[in-house]
C-alpha cells in the first residue's frame, strides 16, 4: 500500500498510461488441472543463517534488450496482477488466506503459475515466487524447489513431464518459492536453482536431495577436503575451514561445485572428479566432524556406468535460461520495495560481476564459472 498520496497518484498515472495497451491484449487461460509428477525439495531453516539485508546501491544499468525496444513499461493485467515497469517481476496481491498458505509451507504454486500463463507465453524455464516477509518465518524453509519435469538423462532422475498441472505446455522446469526477497542476494537462490539437476540420487546420500557427507562440496552441501582422524572419525573441511553443511554451504557465497556443473551440463565427463561418500555418517557434535563406517570413492567412470551418459551432452546442453519473478504480498508494494527487488534481480541475472553491495556473494553467471546465463524478465513477445 502506498505510504503517501503522491505515491498513489504516481501509481495511478502509470496504470492510466497503459490502459490503451491493455485493451489490445488477448487473454488466454492455459491452466491445467492434470496431476503433476513434481518433486519438491525443501531446505531446512536450520541449514543456513538468516542474513542481514544489504544497503541499497546506486541504480545499475537496466540491461534492456536493444533488439526489442518494448522491454519496459507497466502492464496491468488485473488490478492485483501487474507487470512492473522494468518487466523483471510481476507483483501479485493475494488474499490473506492465500498468502498465509505460503508462510505455512502450503502455498498454491499452481494458482500462481496458472495466473502467469493466462497472460504470458510458455517461455520460462523457472518461475520464482518471492514472499515479502521482513524476517524469516519461524519453522518455515528458507527455500523450496519444486521440479515439474525432467528431460535430462544420466543425472539420477527419471524422465517425466508434469508441466500441464502448472499451466505450462512443456517448457517450465521448476517453481521456486523463497519467503524473503533478500534471499535473491544472500541465498539460497543459487541453491534452489541447482536443485533442478542435483542431487537426484546422482550419489548416495543420507540427507535427501543434498550432497550430505560427501566431497561434492557445493551449493547442496558437502566438503572439499577430508581428514581421517582415526577410530572411524573424520574432519570435513570446506574452503580451508573446519566446517561444512550436509545440505547447504554459505548461501550465495559459494560457486557451483564440480559435480553440480556436471549435472547442469556445463562441463563434460572428462572434467568430472571423483567423489568421496561417507557410509552411515553421524555428526559427533564437533564442527565439521563425523563418524562413518567407511569412505567410498565414486570415480567418474563409476558414475557413468551407474547412470549412463548425460544427455544432452555438454556440447548440446542448454546454457541460456529464462525466468520470471512473481512477488506475492497481501497489499500493493511500495515503489521503494519494487525498485529494491528489481535491482537485486538485475544483479543476479547480470553477465558480469554484481554491484559492490553484494559483497562476496555470487550471481548466477559467476557461480557457473561464466558458462551459463539466466535472463529474468518479460519481453513484448511474451505477452499474449
Amino acid at each position: 500500500m502506498k505510504s503517501t498520496a503522491l505515491a498513489k497518484v504516481s501509481r495511478l498515472a502509470k496504470i492510466l498510461l497503459f490502459f490503451l495497451l491493455l485493451s489490445a491484449l488477448s487473454i488466454n487461460t492455459s491452466c491445467s488441472s492434470d496431476p503433476a509428477e513434481d518433486q519438491e525439495l525443501t531446505d531446512d531453516p536450520d541449514s543456513t543463517d538468516d542474513p542481514d539485508n544489504p544497503d541499497d546501491p546506486d541504480d545499475p544499468d537496466n540491461g534492456d534488450d536493444p533488439d526489442d525496444p518494448d522491454t519496459t513499461g507497466t502492464v496491468v493485467f488485473e488490478e492485483n496482477f501487474i507487470l512492473e515497469e522494468e518487466r523483471r517481476l510481476v507483483t501479485y496481491v493475494l488474499s490473506d488466506t492465500e498468502y498465509d498458505k505460503f508462510l505455512d509451507g502450503d502455498g498454491d504454486l499452481q494458482m500462481v503459475t496458472g495466473k502467469v500463463y493466462e497472460y504470458l507465453g510458455d517461455n520460462f524455464d523457472f518461475i520464482f515466487i518471492l514472499s515479502v516477509e521482513e524476517s524469516q518465518p519461524v519453522g518455515l524453509y528458507y527455500g523450496r524447489s519444486t521440479k515439474v519435469k525432467n528431460d535430462v538423462q544420466g543425472i539420477g532422475s527419471s524422465i517425466y513431464d508434469g508441466t500441464s498441472a502448472y499451466g505450462s505446455a512443456g517448457n517450465l522446469k521448476s517453481v521456486i518459492h523463497m519467503p524473503r526477497t533478500e534471499y535473491v542476494v544472500n541465498g539460497p537462490f543459487l541453491h534452489e536453482i541447482v536443485h533442478y539437476w542435483a542431487n537426484r540420487d546422482f550419489i548416495p546420500t543420507t540427507v535427501g536431495g543434498h550432497w550430505g557427507y560427501s566431497s561434492a562440496g557445493g551449493q547442496l552441501g558437502g566438503f572439499d577436503e577430508l581428514i581421517d582422524l582415526g577410530n572411524d572419525t573424520y574432519q570435513g573441511r570446506l574452503n580451508g575451514s573446519n566446517s561444512f553443511g550436509p545440505n547447504a554451504n554459505g548461501g550465495n557465497t559459494l560457486p557451483y561445485s564440480n559435480v553440480e556443473l556436471y549435472t547442469m551440463g556445463l562441463i563434460g565427463p572428462g572434467e568430472l572428479e571423483s567423489i568421496q561418500v561417507a557410509e552411515n555418517p553421524q555428526s559427533n557434535g564437533q564442527q565439521g566432524q563425523f563418524t562413518a563406517d567407511a569412505i567410498t570413492i565414486y570415480t567418474a567412470t563409476d558414475l557413468l556406468v551407474q547412470h549412463g551418459d548425460r544427455i544432452p551432452t555438454v556440447q548440446n546442453s542448454q546454457k541460456d535460461f529464462r525466468s520470471l519473478a512473481v512477488v506475492i504480498s497481501r497489499a500493493e508494494l511500495s515503489e521503494e520495495k519494487i525498485t529494491s527487488v528489481n535491482r537485486d534481480l538485475e544483479n543476479f541475472a547480470r553477465q558480469a560481476a554484481p554491484d559492490s553491495y553484494w559483497g562476496n556473494a555470487y550471481n548466477f553467471w559467476e557461480a557457473t564459472g561464466e558458462r551459463a546465463s539466466l535472463e529474468i524478465g518479460v519481453v513484448s513477445s511474451d505477452i499474449k
